[in-house]
Protein backbone atom coordinates (compact mmCIF):
# COMPACT_ATOMS: atom_id res chain seq x y z
CA UNK A 1 0.00 0.00 0.00
CA UNK A 2 1.39 3.14 -0.78
CA UNK A 3 2.42 5.87 1.61
CA UNK A 4 2.96 3.33 4.63
CA UNK A 5 3.65 5.05 7.71
CA UNK A 6 7.04 3.51 8.81
CA UNK A 7 7.90 4.53 13.08
CA UNK A 8 9.69 3.09 15.93
CA UNK A 9 8.57 1.64 18.23
CA UNK A 10 10.13 4.69 20.06
CA UNK A 11 8.22 6.90 18.71
CA UNK A 12 4.89 4.89 18.83
CA UNK A 13 5.01 4.92 22.64
CA UNK A 14 5.73 8.85 22.85
CA UNK A 15 2.82 9.66 20.82
CA UNK A 16 -0.29 7.38 22.36
CA UNK A 17 -1.31 6.65 25.73
CA UNK A 18 -0.06 3.74 27.40
CA UNK A 19 -3.03 1.65 26.72
CA UNK A 20 -3.35 2.67 23.18
CA UNK A 21 0.90 1.40 22.64
CA UNK A 22 -0.56 -2.12 24.18
CA UNK A 23 -2.89 -2.76 22.40
CA UNK A 24 -2.09 -1.32 18.58
CA UNK A 25 1.65 -2.16 18.84
CA UNK A 26 2.10 -5.48 21.36
CA UNK A 27 -0.81 -6.62 20.31
CA UNK A 28 -2.75 -6.62 23.65
CA UNK A 29 -6.52 -6.63 24.38
CA UNK A 30 -8.79 -4.40 26.72
CA UNK A 31 -11.24 -6.63 28.87
CA UNK A 32 -14.37 -7.09 27.20
CA UNK A 33 -17.24 -4.45 28.05
CA UNK A 34 -14.64 -2.21 29.02
CA UNK A 35 -13.58 -0.14 25.84
CA UNK A 36 -15.19 3.12 25.80
CA UNK A 37 -17.18 1.76 21.95
CA UNK A 38 -18.51 -1.78 23.13
CA UNK A 39 -22.16 0.19 23.58
CA UNK A 40 -21.46 3.19 21.63
CA UNK A 41 -24.53 4.41 19.03
CA UNK A 42 -22.48 7.91 17.00
CA UNK A 43 -23.20 7.88 13.22
CA UNK A 44 -19.86 8.44 11.74
CA UNK A 45 -16.40 6.62 10.84
CA UNK A 46 -14.19 4.87 13.25
CA UNK A 47 -10.51 5.86 12.35
CA UNK A 48 -6.75 4.40 13.07
CA UNK A 49 -6.04 5.71 16.76
CA UNK A 50 -2.33 5.58 15.58
CA UNK A 51 -2.59 6.77 11.92
CA UNK A 52 -6.21 8.21 11.57
CA UNK A 53 -6.64 6.09 8.21
CA UNK A 54 -11.09 5.56 7.88
CA UNK A 55 -11.14 1.98 9.20
CA UNK A 56 -15.41 1.07 9.53
CA UNK A 57 -18.16 3.08 9.25
CA UNK A 58 -20.90 3.07 11.62
CA UNK A 59 -23.72 1.89 9.47
CA UNK A 60 -21.76 -1.39 9.86
CA UNK A 61 -21.36 -1.64 13.52
CA UNK A 62 -23.49 -4.47 15.24
CA UNK A 63 -23.97 -5.91 18.83
CA UNK A 64 -22.69 -9.36 18.96
CA UNK A 65 -22.43 -9.66 22.47
CA UNK A 66 -18.71 -9.88 22.59
CA UNK A 67 -18.16 -6.88 24.76
CA UNK A 68 -16.32 -5.53 22.03
CA UNK A 69 -16.88 -2.97 19.45
CA UNK A 70 -18.06 -5.39 16.42
CA UNK A 71 -18.19 -4.39 12.33
CA UNK A 72 -19.00 -7.25 9.73
CA UNK A 73 -17.10 -4.89 6.92
CA UNK A 74 -14.35 -2.60 6.69
CA UNK A 75 -14.38 0.91 4.45
CA UNK A 76 -12.70 -0.67 2.55
CA UNK A 77 -10.50 -4.46 1.31
CA UNK A 78 -7.53 -2.54 1.35
CA UNK A 79 -7.41 -0.86 4.53
CA UNK A 80 -6.97 -3.89 6.48
CA UNK A 81 -4.70 -6.40 6.41
CA UNK A 82 -5.25 -10.20 7.56
CA UNK A 83 -2.94 -12.33 9.63
CA UNK A 84 -2.89 -15.66 11.13
CA UNK A 85 -2.44 -15.70 14.73
CA UNK A 86 -1.90 -18.90 16.27
CA UNK A 87 -1.15 -17.24 20.34
CA UNK A 88 -2.94 -18.75 23.26
CA UNK A 89 -3.00 -21.80 21.67
CA UNK A 90 -5.83 -20.95 19.28
CA UNK A 91 -5.97 -20.26 15.44
CA UNK A 92 -7.58 -16.82 14.63
CA UNK A 93 -7.11 -14.04 12.07
CA UNK A 94 -5.92 -10.96 13.70
CA UNK A 95 -6.86 -7.46 11.90
CA UNK A 96 -4.23 -5.09 11.64
CA UNK A 97 -4.12 -1.53 9.68
CA UNK A 98 -2.67 -1.66 6.16
CA UNK A 99 -1.31 1.89 6.47
CA UNK A 100 0.67 1.37 10.09
CA UNK A 101 0.67 -2.16 11.12
CA UNK A 102 -1.54 -1.20 14.56
CA UNK A 103 -3.37 -4.24 15.53
CA UNK A 104 -6.69 -3.52 15.80
CA UNK A 105 -8.33 -7.03 17.14
CA UNK A 106 -9.44 -10.20 14.93
CA UNK A 107 -11.95 -11.18 12.35
CA UNK A 108 -14.40 -14.00 12.72
CA UNK A 109 -17.15 -15.94 10.15
CA UNK A 110 -19.89 -15.47 12.56
CA UNK A 111 -20.85 -12.28 11.53
CA UNK A 112 -24.43 -10.93 10.32
CA UNK A 113 -25.33 -11.00 6.50
CA UNK A 114 -24.40 -9.65 3.95
CA UNK A 115 -20.84 -10.62 4.93
CA UNK A 116 -21.10 -13.29 7.65
CA UNK A 117 -17.87 -11.75 9.16
CA UNK A 118 -17.56 -10.02 12.67
CA UNK A 119 -14.46 -7.76 12.96
CA UNK A 120 -14.28 -7.90 16.85
CA UNK A 121 -12.61 -4.53 17.58
CA UNK A 122 -10.42 -2.85 20.44
CA UNK A 123 -11.88 0.40 21.43
CA UNK A 124 -8.36 1.69 22.54
CA UNK A 125 -7.13 1.13 18.87
CA UNK A 126 -10.23 3.16 17.33
CA UNK A 127 -11.10 6.83 17.08
CA UNK A 128 -14.28 7.69 16.41
CA UNK A 129 -15.33 11.15 14.32
CA UNK A 130 -19.06 11.75 14.09
CA UNK A 131 -20.81 12.31 11.09
CA UNK A 132 -20.93 15.82 9.82
CA UNK A 133 -25.02 16.85 9.31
Amino acid sequence: MAGKINKTENDWEKELTPEEFNITRKKGTERAFTGKYWDFHGQGIYRCTCCGSELFESDTKFDSGSGWPSFYKPVSGEIVEELTDSSFGMKRTEVRCSKCGAHLGHVFDDGPRPTGLRYCINSAALKFEEKKR
